[in-house]
């Protein structure tokens, strides 16, 4: 049996190292004059086919009537004794005393099987016939000794007493092989009776059923199977365990282990080789080349119901050349595959995956627990110091495997100890199994891994896509490979990581100048930039710096920091506010976000030609630069509360910029008239910036999508929408001085979402607009309106006179064409009975509608058809006196505060 102390268990069994012992599965007792040559050397290579391992006597050692002291080694090393007795047995003293050995030294009822061979079971219970004669010739022989042949003659009895097989009973021979193998193999492999013990195999059981579900047994049908996950996860443990339960299944039964080690030493020709000799139980099998070897692998698998475990694969040409298609087996068949990478799996069609996932919190306290201590439960002193080192391990069986059996018998002090060690390097065993994945790894895939583990863990997948890309990765499919070989994980949008490959990580970082941070490729840890930083001994090796502080912190960093660091494409600090900034940043900067950025001005001669985004935020930038500066791969530039800025730059040279923003720039007076020509521009957003007070004429950006103007206290006049303006989606205009929109508004109906006019003064409708269907959003919240007209109708876009000294009467035409509306905000806009037209029902994407602080008595009975509404707001309509009834089906969260004059409430939802 094989050891189970390699798999991921923790070993509880009193009985599991016993089982290590054996040398032996079946000690083959037999008479080799009657059946050496035929009958028991059949059932021997069948034994040996199914890898029970089997002794059988070499005829050199049968001298004599004293039992070889090899012999009598290989009977106590073997678990079970296959008894053959044939009509000459008896004859011969050597079986006599084999057998009685055999007796002596095991349990007969559970590990000795006669076979009973051409002799009826009962002439050898009663030693009638042939083995009365062979009894006749011993008495004679041995007259001086007659206890000895009592002895032989007890022996014959006890074994003509067990349960055995007669041949007699079978009609060919082959049937009778066949059984006594499969019955053989149930008691050499029962390593399932301990599955059930989950102080032997922790954690498996449910994972074991899972896989047994995917294999499907019973179906005749041939199928792969791929089973993958991170590196230490406990693949081969699963395979191994499918192998020992359903082997016996099959035909031919193969476990080709460490496939990816075995094919980097020696090749694929080699790998063919093993194969073939575990089917053929030959040593040396000649396979010419891989060709030759896949030829072969078919022939003789296309008509065997076989099972095939490959284990550890990485590469696509291993399966190709190994397992090919499924016409390769015969029916029945099952291969399954392990893998770290899942992607294999995929390009080879395998579509049964299984994916190995970590411990929970229970099974690795189980586990670490039984390698620490050999039992269920720390000793109280060790409490805490488990937890540690279980949350460390992060369900990783092979850390919690190796850091338990490290442990063992040790004090808590050395305990202590060894946890402080691996805050600071990570166990050797670990990381060398972890970082097998990362050596397989091309250029460009480690340098991402590694830009990832330093810099992204938990960041939004698309904005390190962004982030990755401006530094001239390809990062969206190294991202996928990267998922696929189990390095990372997506958690929702969030691009993450288990702990440890963070760790493995961060130590091969380390690795590249153990003694000295600025000679690494990457700075991610406080202690080591402000190091780096403060002493100024960064070198070009640096290509990222990544400092987020938790809290803020002021600092005193070298001037001339960045001097050396000519090779550096990312730098992002946030949180930190320095005495004196920067005077050199260097050129081959692609992203640059500095929070608080220090100085009132970009160091002179700072020409970063790659740069792709200037993120800047609560700086004390005055201006950016003077004149024209060509930056064609800037698509990102980001100033917002940099409450010094009072002017943009010229845009002439961003013809590539995609997203501009200044929001709270409160100082900042002029805009460069070239922003208005900025083609590529997809967000421009000017809120609060409260100095404006104008803006271009028109702008031509076909390809602006959300235009944020609102809290522009001073701006009265929006620009008008040249060319083809239709992606425009996000309108905000709120809390500006504006008056009027201009002609060209109507442009943007077709694709404006959401529309903000909160708090504006509009001094007359543009009935002229048309229908705005994919409008989800719409605020009029608190508008000042000019003072009473005579009655009119507004458009389903209408804008509303609010807050006027008088009611003011209006309606509103139709709201049919609306129906994408989600969000409707009408409040404090004065309106009175009629103003809604009675159609505010056919909004059949309305969650919200906010009509509070109106003049409304009554309200529109359709109301109850707002099939999706849950929150509706009529706070302050003090002259409200009913509410229509609600929608049925409905949860709505209704808001009727200050509503002095409400009489009726609605029927119930």
């Amino acid at each position: 049996m094989t050891c189970l102390e390699e798999l991921t268990v923790g070993s509880a069994s009193a009985s599991a190292p016993s089982a290590c012992r054996w040398k032996y599965d079946v000690f083959l007792s037999f008479r080799g004059e009657d059946t050496r040559k035929g009958f028991t050397d059949h059932l021997y290579d069948k034994l040996k086919w199914r890898a029970i391992k089997t002794f059988r006597d070499d005829p050199e050692l049968q001298r004599g009537t004293s039992i070889h002291p090899e012999l009598l080694m290989a009977i106590q090393q073997s678990r079970f004794a296959i008894v053959v007795i044939s009509p000459n047995y008896a004859a011969s003293t050597w079986c006599l005393v084999e057998l009685t050995k055999i007796l002596q030294s095991m349990d007969e009822s559970e590990t000795i099987l006669p076979v009973f061979y051409d002799v009826d079971p009962s002439d050898v219970r009663h030693q009638k016939g042939s083995f009365a004669e062979a009894f006749f010739k011993h008495e004679e022989k041995f007259r001086e000794d007659i206890e000895k042949v009592q002895g032989w003659r007890d022996a014959l009895t006890k074994v003509a007493n067990l349960a055995g097989w007669t041949s007699k009973d079978y009609r060919y021979e082959t049937e009778l092989i066949k059984e006594i193998v499969e019955v053989v193999w149930n008691k050499v492999h029962p390593t399932l009776t301990l599955i059930d013990s989950s102080e032997m195999l922790v954690g498996i059981e449910f994972r074991l059923k899972e896989i047994c579900f995917l294999l499907d047994i019973a179906e005749n049908h041939v199928c792969f199977i791929g089973i993958w996950g991170m590196g230490g996860i406990g693949k081969t443990t699963l395979a191994r365990l499918v192998y020992e339960k359903f082997s016996h299944n099959f035909e031919v039964s193969i476990f080709l282990a460490n496939v990816r080690e075995i094919y980097a030493k020696h090749g694929l020709v080699h790998l063919q080789k093993q194969l073939l000799s575990q089917i053929l139980k030959e040593k040396d099998v000649q396979v010419w080349d891989v060709y030759s070897g896949i030829t072969m692998a078919k022939s003789f698998l296309c008509n065997k119901k076989a099972l095939l475990i490959l284990d550890d694969v990485d590469q696509l040409n291993q399966l190709e050349k190994l397992v090919g298609e499924k016409y390769w087996f015969g029916l029945g068949s099952r291969i399954i595959v392990t893998t770290r990478d899942r992607h294999l799996l995929v390009a080879h069609g395998i579509e049964k995956q299984y994916e190995v996932v970590e411990l929970d919190e229970d099974e690795a306290y189980q586990l670490f627990n039984w390698k620490a201590f050999k039992e269920d439960e720390p000793q109280e002193k060790y409490l805490e110091l488990s937890k540690q080192f279980v949350k460390y391990a992060r369900g990783l069986p092979l850390a919690l495997r190796t850091l338990g059996s490290f442990l063992y018998k040790r004090d808590p002090y050395a305990w202590s100890s060894a946890l402080n060690k691996l805050k600071q390097t990570p166990n050797r065993t670990v990381f060398e199994m972890l970082k097998i994945s990362y050596d397989g790894l091309d250029e460009m895939e480690k340098r991402i891994f590694l830009d990832i583990a330093c810099f992204h863990k938990w960041s939004d997948k698309e904005r390190v896509i962004e982030v990755l890309d401006s530094c001239g990765f390809c990062a969206r499919i190294v991202i996928d490979v990267l998922v696929e070989k189990s390095l990372l994980t997506i958690s929702g949008k969030s691009v993450c990581m288990h702990d440890l490959i963070q760790e493995m990580a961060w130590e091969i970082v380390r690795g590249e100048s153990f003694e000295e941070p600025g000679a690494r490729s990457r700075l991610w840890l406080r202690d080591d930039i402000f190091h780096v930083l403060t002493k100024n001994t960064g070198k070009k090796a640096i290509e990222g710096i990544v400092l987020r502080l938790r809290e803020f912190e002021e600092a005193h960093w070298n001037p001339e920091a960045f001097s050396k660091m000519c090779n550096l494409k990312l730098l992002d600090i946030d949180n930190l506010r320095l005495s004196v900034g920067p005077k050199y940043l260097p050129n081959a900067l692609r992203f640059l976000k500095w929070s608080w950025y220090p100085s009132k001005f970009l160091p002179p001669g700072f020409q970063p030609n790659e740069l792709t985004e200037l993120s800047l935020p609560h700086s004390k930038i005055d201006y950016l630069w003077n004149g024209i500066k060509y930056f064609r791969k800037l698509k990102s530039i980001d100033l917002s509360y940099s409450q010094n800025l009072t002017r943009t730059p010229d845009f002439t040279g961003l013809q590539n910029l995609e997203r501009l923003v200044l929001e709270g720039c409160t100082n900042l007076v002029e805009i460069h008239p070239s922003i208005a020509s900025l083609k590529c521009l997809r967000i421009l957003n000017f809120r609060n910036c409260k100095s404006i007070k104008i803006l271009p004429n028109e702008v031509k950006m076909e390809t602006l999508e959300v235009f944020d103007l609102s809290g522009c206290s001073k701006v009265k006049k929006i620009p008008e929408f040249g060319g083809q303006m239709k992606n425009v989606s996000k309108l905000y205009l709120g809390g500006t001085a504006v008056e009027e929109l201009p002609l060209s508004f109507k442009g943007l109906i077709e694709s404006l979402e959401e529309l903000d006019l909160t708090g504006i003064s509009i001094r007359e409708p543009l009935s002229s607009i048309g229908p705005m269907k994919n409008l989800d959003l719409s605020s009029f919240h608190g508008c000042n309106g000019p003072p009473p007209q005579p009655r009119f109708s507004f458009l389903p876009s209408g804008l509303f006179p609010r807050n006027s000294l008088s009611p003011v009467n209006l309606v509103l035409a139709s709201l049919k064409d609306f129906r994408s509306l989600k969000k409707l905000d009408l409040s404090d806009c004065n309106l009175c009975d009629g103003a809604l037209p009675e159609d505010i029902g056919c909004l059949s994407s309305l969650k919200e509608l906010n009509l509070g602080g109106n003049n409304f008595v009554s309200l529109p009975t359709s109301i109850g058809c707002l099939s999706k509404l849950s929150f509706f707001n009529l706070n302050n309509c003090k002259r409200l006196q009913q509410l229509p009834d609600l929608p049925l089906n409905n949860r709505i969260y209704l808001k009727t505060d200050n509503c002095t004059s409400l009489q009726m409430l609605p029927g119930p939802p």
